[in-house]
């Protein structure tokens, strides 16, 4: 299992192959909500807490953590580095297509503003350290979808499987 900690009382994150229960404490329900999708869709065990706290700087440490605890498994020997994936949620479609990337950054066509209940630029913030954290370059287009949770959900679920494409190797294997 990968893990990435920083300050110990702030954020903790661990991520590794294998299906199966997680644990995520962001304090914020809808976001823990949303990072559990992004594990089940990667087919990874990811666990991540966050101390009680201002919220901005325990969403961006954990996006960063979440991506810094996924940085060994995306760049270990014979994993594929990429991955693209679409996934529904009830009449939303998104798709994620991501690369292990020197220029790390987040694309997308999604207004992640204030969306499903979440604070001013929670999910963009989280998604961008993700990014950060994990070396990843990150392309995510929203196709339908009406209703802003399904829209969310979709995308993590994309973003999730494209994770879990390209932590394997190209034939779905756990690289050694």
């Amino acid at each position: 299992m990968s893990a990435a900690r920083a300050d110990q009382a702030q954020v903790s994150a661990k991520v590794g192959f294998g299906e199966g229960a997680g644990s995520v404490s962001t304090g914020l329900g809808q976001l823990d909500y949303l990072v559990g999708e992004l594990g089940r869709g990667a087919r990874l065990q990811l666990s991540l807490e966050v101390a009680p706290g201002a919220v901005d700087p325990a969403v961006a440490g954990a996006g960063r953590k979440v991506g810094e605890a996924l940085a060994p498994l995306l760049r270990a020997g014979g994993a594929a580095g990429t991955g693209f994936a679409w996934a529904p949620a009830d009449e939303a479609l998104a798709g994620s297509v991501i690369e292990v990337s020197e220029r790390p950054m987040l694309v997308a066509n999604a207004d992640f503003s204030g969306v499903g209940g979440l604070g001013k630029n929670v999910v963009r913030v989280f998604l961008d350290e993700l990014a950060a954290g994990a070396g990843l370059n990150v392309h995510i287009r929203v196709l339908e979808g009406r209703d802003p949770q399904n829209v969310l959900r979709a995308i993590f679920k994309a973003l999730g499987a494209s994770i879990g494409q390209a932590c394997r190797t190209p034939e779905g294997g756990v690289p050694s």
